[in-house]
């Protein structure tokens, strides 16, 4: 190498490590930066039903993780979803729908970096308290023994679908039809299992949270809905739609999400 271009190459070093050690050693982490927005689908679903939703929050600046929800078992779901907020950096914004609620209530309560929770048409348990416990607890939901298929497992335990006939209807009635027909076909099975194990310590009662509630849901009753926002002192936004919100009202579902992650921040 020749001296001269030793020198220029010295120079960039120099000018390069300035750079670097002009930067805060935590930067990425510096106090006031967006929380990371974690958003878990529910029963019968999957991730892609957030897509409207991940596209509003990213555009305004957030950084967004939909995770696949295994559906297995409300224990074993929790500890997958507590995994994934382990490998995660600064304060964190967890939503769940339906089921999913659940599986946010039991994954977060230790987590200190979680600093809310958003409930979108969710079950939202106290401590003992089941899926089917809650769902059922009012009258109003269409789920049961007419609308349902259950596939057989291996292990004892069962998958529940929502018949094809009915789905539209029950979970998405304010959609187009052929939305509802992508849903139904790609719908994810939930255990028998998942539905009926007991809930663990709550986080809602130490992390603050928001929900919102669909008066049309005929998954989980309104009722329900109302009885379970009220205990866990959430800030409860009430809308025309059905059980998947995130799907036919974005924007509200995302300004929602966007008022908990600035109350977290």
């Amino acid at each position: 190498m020749s001296r001269r271009l030793k020198t220029a190459f010295a120079a960039v070093l120099v000018a390069l490590t300035g750079a670097v050690a002009a930067q805060p050693a935590n930067a990425t982490d510096a106090r006031g930066a967006k929380p990371t927005i974690v958003l878990v689908h529910g029963a019968w679903a999957d991730a892609s039903g957030w897509n409207g939703v991940i596209t509003r929050l990213r555009n305004d600046g957030y950084r967004v993780l939909a995770p696949g929800n295994p559906l297995r078992g409300l224990a074993s779901d929790a500890a997958y979803l507590k995994g994934l907020l382990a490998t995660l950096d600064g304060p964190i914004v967890l939503v769940g729908h339906s089921y999913g609620g659940s599986v946010v209530t039991n994954a977060a309560g230790d987590d200190p970096d979680v600093k809310a929770l958003v409930y979108v048409s969710a079950i939202i348990p106290d401590q003992g308290e089941s899926v089917f416990d809650l769902s059922t607890k009012y009258a109003g939901s269409k789920i049961g023994d007419n609308t349902i298929t259950t596939v057989p497992l291996a292990s004892g335990d069962a998958d529940v679908y929502v018949r094809t006939e009915n789905f539209a209807d029950i979970f998405s009635a304010d959609l187009p039809r052929s939305t509802s027909a992508l849903l139904v076909a790609t719908q994810r099975p939930i255990t028998y299992g998942a539905l009926t194990e007991p809930s663990g310590k709550p986080a809602w009662k130490t992390v603050p949270s928001w929900a919102l509630i669909p008066r049309d849901d005929q998954v989980i009753p309104l009722q329900a809905q109302r009885f379970m926002t009220a205990r866990a002192k959430s800030h409860t936004v009430e809308v025309a739609g059905s059980h998947v919100a995130m799907i036919s009202r974005p924007g509200t579902v995302t300004q929602l999400i966007e008022t908990a992650a600035r109350a977290a921040n």
